[in-house]
Protein backbone atom coordinates (compact mmCIF):
# COMPACT_ATOMS: atom_id res chain seq x y z
CA UNK A 1 0.00 0.00 0.00
CA UNK A 2 1.32 3.40 -0.90
CA UNK A 3 1.64 6.07 1.51
CA UNK A 4 0.39 9.26 1.51
CA UNK A 5 2.08 11.63 -1.30
CA UNK A 6 4.59 14.51 0.17
CA UNK A 7 2.80 16.49 -2.79
CA UNK A 8 -0.27 16.38 -4.36
CA UNK A 9 -0.89 17.98 -7.72
CA UNK A 10 -4.61 18.22 -8.53
CA UNK A 11 -6.06 19.86 -11.89
CA UNK A 12 -4.09 22.40 -11.68
CA UNK A 13 -4.30 25.78 -14.42
CA UNK A 14 -2.50 28.92 -14.86
CA UNK A 15 -3.72 31.33 -16.66
CA UNK A 16 -2.39 34.70 -17.78
CA UNK A 17 -4.33 38.01 -18.72
CA UNK A 18 -2.29 40.44 -21.06
CA UNK A 19 -5.06 43.20 -21.97
CA UNK A 20 -8.32 41.60 -23.00
CA UNK A 21 -6.58 38.06 -24.22
CA UNK A 22 -5.82 34.99 -21.96
CA UNK A 23 -3.59 32.77 -22.54
CA UNK A 24 -3.54 28.90 -20.70
CA UNK A 25 0.04 28.50 -19.83
CA UNK A 26 -0.81 25.07 -18.35
CA UNK A 27 -4.23 23.19 -18.17
CA UNK A 28 -5.49 20.36 -15.38
CA UNK A 29 -1.97 18.93 -14.18
CA UNK A 30 -2.26 16.15 -11.94
CA UNK A 31 0.59 14.19 -10.53
CA UNK A 32 1.66 13.31 -7.41
CA UNK A 33 5.27 13.81 -5.48
CA UNK A 34 6.29 10.61 -2.75
CA UNK A 35 8.83 11.20 -0.17
CA UNK A 36 12.70 11.08 -1.62
CA UNK A 37 11.57 10.92 -4.93
CA UNK A 38 13.30 12.59 -7.91
CA UNK A 39 10.56 13.90 -10.38
CA UNK A 40 12.14 15.69 -13.70
CA UNK A 41 10.05 17.69 -15.83
CA UNK A 42 10.26 17.95 -19.35
CA UNK A 43 8.94 19.38 -22.85
CA UNK A 44 9.09 21.44 -25.74
CA UNK A 45 9.77 25.18 -25.30
CA UNK A 46 7.39 27.33 -24.18
CA UNK A 47 4.78 24.35 -22.71
CA UNK A 48 5.34 26.02 -19.54
CA UNK A 49 7.67 23.80 -17.74
CA UNK A 50 9.52 26.84 -15.30
CA UNK A 51 5.75 28.51 -14.24
CA UNK A 52 4.83 24.89 -12.90
CA UNK A 53 7.97 25.05 -11.39
CA UNK A 54 7.30 28.52 -10.35
CA UNK A 55 3.85 27.14 -9.25
CA UNK A 56 4.82 24.18 -6.75
CA UNK A 57 7.20 26.76 -5.32
CA UNK A 58 4.48 29.04 -4.21
CA UNK A 59 6.26 31.71 -6.43
CA UNK A 60 3.05 31.97 -8.10
CA UNK A 61 -0.07 31.06 -7.86
CA UNK A 62 -2.40 28.58 -9.86
CA UNK A 63 -5.92 29.95 -11.33
CA UNK A 64 -7.40 27.14 -10.55
CA UNK A 65 -6.68 24.04 -8.90
CA UNK A 66 -3.83 23.25 -6.36
CA UNK A 67 -0.73 22.12 -4.82
CA UNK A 68 -0.57 20.93 -1.41
CA UNK A 69 2.31 19.40 0.87
CA UNK A 70 1.43 17.07 3.28
CA UNK A 71 -2.43 18.12 2.74
CA UNK A 72 -1.60 21.84 3.02
CA UNK A 73 -2.12 24.07 0.05
CA UNK A 74 0.88 26.24 -1.15
CA UNK A 75 -0.45 29.64 -1.22
CA UNK A 76 3.33 30.97 -1.34
CA UNK A 77 6.86 30.68 -0.76
CA UNK A 78 7.13 28.45 2.39
CA UNK A 79 10.35 27.11 3.68
CA UNK A 80 9.19 23.82 3.40
CA UNK A 81 9.99 24.03 -0.18
CA UNK A 82 13.83 24.95 -1.37
CA UNK A 83 14.74 26.49 -4.71
CA UNK A 84 17.97 25.98 -7.05
CA UNK A 85 17.74 28.45 -10.13
CA UNK A 86 19.51 28.18 -13.76
CA UNK A 87 20.74 31.25 -13.22
CA UNK A 88 23.72 32.51 -10.91
CA UNK A 89 22.67 33.06 -7.56
CA UNK A 90 25.61 32.88 -5.34
CA UNK A 91 26.98 36.33 -3.34
CA UNK A 92 30.18 36.90 -4.93
CA UNK A 93 31.31 38.99 -1.83
CA UNK A 94 31.05 35.72 0.24
CA UNK A 95 33.10 32.95 0.57
CA UNK A 96 31.78 29.01 -0.16
CA UNK A 97 31.41 28.21 3.75
CA UNK A 98 29.42 31.92 4.32
CA UNK A 99 27.38 31.11 0.81
CA UNK A 100 26.13 27.57 2.23
CA UNK A 101 25.60 29.03 5.96
CA UNK A 102 23.54 31.97 4.45
CA UNK A 103 20.67 30.13 5.28
CA UNK A 104 20.88 28.81 8.10
CA UNK A 105 21.47 32.31 9.67
CA UNK A 106 18.17 33.90 8.27
CA UNK A 107 16.92 30.70 10.18
CA UNK A 108 18.25 32.04 13.31
CA UNK A 109 20.26 29.44 14.10
CA UNK A 110 23.63 29.80 16.18
CA UNK A 111 27.02 30.24 14.32
CA UNK A 112 28.26 26.97 15.87
CA UNK A 113 25.85 24.77 14.44
CA UNK A 114 25.50 26.15 11.75
CA UNK A 115 29.38 26.57 10.33
CA UNK A 116 29.52 22.74 11.49
CA UNK A 117 26.77 21.92 9.33
CA UNK A 118 27.68 24.11 6.64
CA UNK A 119 31.05 22.30 6.49
CA UNK A 120 29.82 19.02 6.03
CA UNK A 121 27.48 19.85 3.25
CA UNK A 122 30.01 21.37 1.34
CA UNK A 123 31.79 17.93 1.97
CA UNK A 124 29.30 16.28 0.78
CA UNK A 125 28.86 17.98 -2.75
CA UNK A 126 32.92 18.03 -3.05
CA UNK A 127 34.14 20.68 -2.58
CA UNK A 128 36.02 20.05 0.41
CA UNK A 129 39.60 22.63 0.68
CA UNK A 130 37.49 25.68 -1.24
CA UNK A 131 36.01 26.62 1.63
CA UNK A 132 37.66 29.84 1.65
CA UNK A 133 37.30 30.52 -2.02
CA UNK A 134 35.15 33.34 -3.69
CA UNK A 135 32.80 32.45 -6.64
CA UNK A 136 34.82 34.24 -9.46
CA UNK A 137 37.56 31.35 -8.06
CA UNK A 138 35.22 28.11 -9.11
CA UNK A 139 34.22 27.21 -12.04
CA UNK A 140 30.24 27.31 -13.55
CA UNK A 141 29.84 23.34 -12.00
CA UNK A 142 31.26 24.51 -8.65
CA UNK A 143 29.32 27.39 -8.73
CA UNK A 144 26.05 25.07 -8.87
CA UNK A 145 27.30 23.48 -6.58
CA UNK A 146 27.64 25.73 -3.75
CA UNK A 147 23.98 26.39 -4.62
CA UNK A 148 22.66 23.13 -4.17
CA UNK A 149 24.21 22.68 -1.37
CA UNK A 150 23.11 26.07 0.41
CA UNK A 151 19.38 24.72 -0.07
CA UNK A 152 19.96 21.34 0.94
CA UNK A 153 21.67 22.22 3.95
CA UNK A 154 18.42 23.83 5.60
CA UNK A 155 16.91 20.59 5.03
CA UNK A 156 13.98 21.43 3.00
CA UNK A 157 11.11 18.99 2.70
CA UNK A 158 10.93 19.58 -1.25
CA UNK A 159 13.94 20.74 -3.41
CA UNK A 160 12.81 22.55 -6.72
CA UNK A 161 15.15 22.86 -9.41
CA UNK A 162 15.34 25.05 -12.55
CA UNK A 163 17.66 23.56 -15.03
CA UNK A 164 20.41 23.53 -12.57
CA UNK A 165 23.12 22.62 -14.73
CA UNK A 166 21.41 24.27 -18.47
CA UNK A 167 24.68 26.35 -18.84
CA UNK A 168 26.59 23.60 -18.95
CA UNK A 169 28.32 21.34 -21.45
CA UNK A 170 26.37 17.73 -21.90
CA UNK A 171 29.07 16.00 -20.46
CA UNK A 172 29.36 18.23 -17.30
CA UNK A 173 25.84 18.29 -16.76
CA UNK A 174 25.72 14.24 -16.67
CA UNK A 175 28.50 13.77 -13.91
CA UNK A 176 27.43 16.50 -11.87
CA UNK A 177 24.21 14.75 -12.22
CA UNK A 178 25.44 11.52 -10.79
CA UNK A 179 27.14 13.07 -8.35
CA UNK A 180 23.73 14.86 -7.23
CA UNK A 181 21.93 11.82 -7.28
CA UNK A 182 24.49 10.22 -4.40
CA UNK A 183 23.98 13.60 -2.78
CA UNK A 184 20.03 13.39 -2.59
CA UNK A 185 20.37 9.56 -1.55
CA UNK A 186 22.68 10.41 1.29
CA UNK A 187 20.40 13.10 2.30
CA UNK A 188 17.11 11.70 1.50
CA UNK A 189 15.76 14.38 -0.51
CA UNK A 190 12.94 14.82 -2.61
CA UNK A 191 13.30 16.62 -5.73
CA UNK A 192 11.27 18.31 -8.75
CA UNK A 193 13.66 19.31 -11.32
CA UNK A 194 13.05 21.09 -14.52
CA UNK A 195 15.29 19.75 -17.61
CA UNK A 196 15.30 20.53 -21.16
CA UNK A 197 17.78 16.99 -21.19
CA UNK A 198 16.55 13.90 -22.39
CA UNK A 199 19.82 11.96 -20.91
CA UNK A 200 19.40 13.88 -17.43
CA UNK A 201 15.79 13.55 -16.92
CA UNK A 202 16.51 9.73 -18.01
CA UNK A 203 19.18 8.95 -15.81
CA UNK A 204 18.21 10.86 -12.44
CA UNK A 205 14.29 9.89 -12.07
CA UNK A 206 12.30 8.00 -10.55
CA UNK A 207 9.35 9.35 -12.54
CA UNK A 208 9.54 11.63 -15.62
CA UNK A 209 6.54 14.13 -16.58
CA UNK A 210 6.47 15.15 -20.35
CA UNK A 211 4.09 18.06 -20.89
CA UNK A 212 2.84 18.92 -24.14
CA UNK A 213 3.03 21.87 -26.38
CA UNK A 214 1.15 25.04 -25.04
CA UNK A 215 -1.12 24.74 -23.28
CA UNK A 216 0.99 22.25 -21.14
CA UNK A 217 -1.05 19.48 -20.11
CA UNK A 218 0.49 16.06 -18.87
CA UNK A 219 1.38 13.75 -22.04
CA UNK A 220 3.11 11.07 -20.53
CA UNK A 221 4.12 10.15 -16.95
CA UNK A 222 6.92 7.73 -17.73
CA UNK A 223 8.31 5.49 -14.46
CA UNK A 224 11.96 4.42 -14.10
CA UNK A 225 12.67 0.98 -14.46
CA UNK A 226 16.49 1.95 -13.88
CA UNK A 227 18.06 0.21 -10.61
CA UNK A 228 19.06 2.07 -7.74
CA UNK A 229 21.40 3.14 -7.02
CA UNK A 230 22.38 4.62 -10.46
CA UNK A 231 25.52 6.35 -11.85
CA UNK A 232 27.00 6.17 -15.45
CA UNK A 233 26.85 2.73 -16.04
CA UNK A 234 23.20 2.77 -16.48
CA UNK A 235 23.93 5.26 -19.29
CA UNK A 236 25.16 2.29 -21.20
CA UNK A 237 21.94 0.07 -20.06
CA UNK A 238 19.07 -1.27 -22.35
CA UNK A 239 16.85 0.52 -19.81
CA UNK A 240 18.18 3.74 -20.18
CA UNK A 241 18.16 3.47 -24.01
CA UNK A 242 14.47 2.17 -23.55
CA UNK A 243 13.14 5.16 -21.24
CA UNK A 244 15.44 7.55 -23.59
CA UNK A 245 13.38 6.25 -26.87
CA UNK A 246 10.24 6.88 -25.30
CA UNK A 247 11.11 10.58 -24.42
CA UNK A 248 12.56 11.66 -27.58
CA UNK A 249 9.54 10.11 -29.35
CA UNK A 250 7.18 11.83 -27.36
CA UNK A 251 8.85 15.21 -27.64
CA UNK A 252 9.07 14.76 -31.46
CA UNK A 253 5.82 14.38 -31.44
CA UNK A 254 4.73 17.81 -29.75
CA UNK A 255 7.30 19.34 -31.76
CA UNK A 256 5.87 18.42 -35.26
CA UNK A 257 2.51 19.47 -33.83
CA UNK A 258 3.38 22.70 -32.32
CA UNK A 259 5.07 23.36 -35.89
CA UNK A 260 1.98 22.03 -37.58
CA UNK A 261 -0.08 24.72 -35.36
CA UNK A 262 2.69 27.44 -36.48
CA UNK A 263 2.39 26.74 -40.22
CA UNK A 264 -1.30 26.36 -40.58
CA UNK A 265 -1.62 30.04 -38.58
CA UNK A 266 1.11 31.86 -41.25
CA UNK A 267 -0.84 30.04 -43.96
CA UNK A 268 -3.78 31.29 -43.11
CA UNK A 269 -2.06 35.11 -42.34
CA UNK A 270 -0.76 34.93 -45.57
CA UNK A 271 -4.54 33.56 -47.51
CA UNK A 272 -6.54 36.33 -46.08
Amino acid sequence: MMSEPLMKVENLTKVYTSGSKDVVALKDINFTVQKGQFISIVGPSGCGKTTLLEVLSGLRLASSGSVKIKGEAVTGPQPSIGIVFQEESTFPWRTVVENVEFGLQMQGKPKSEYREKALKMIELVGLKGFENSYPHQLSGGMRQRVAIARTLVTEPEIVVMDEPFGALDEQTRLILGGELLKIVEKTKATVVLVTHSIQEAALLSDKIVVLSARPGRIKHLIESSLQKPRDAQALTTPEFAEITQKLWSSLEEESLTKKSVLEYKENKVVGQ
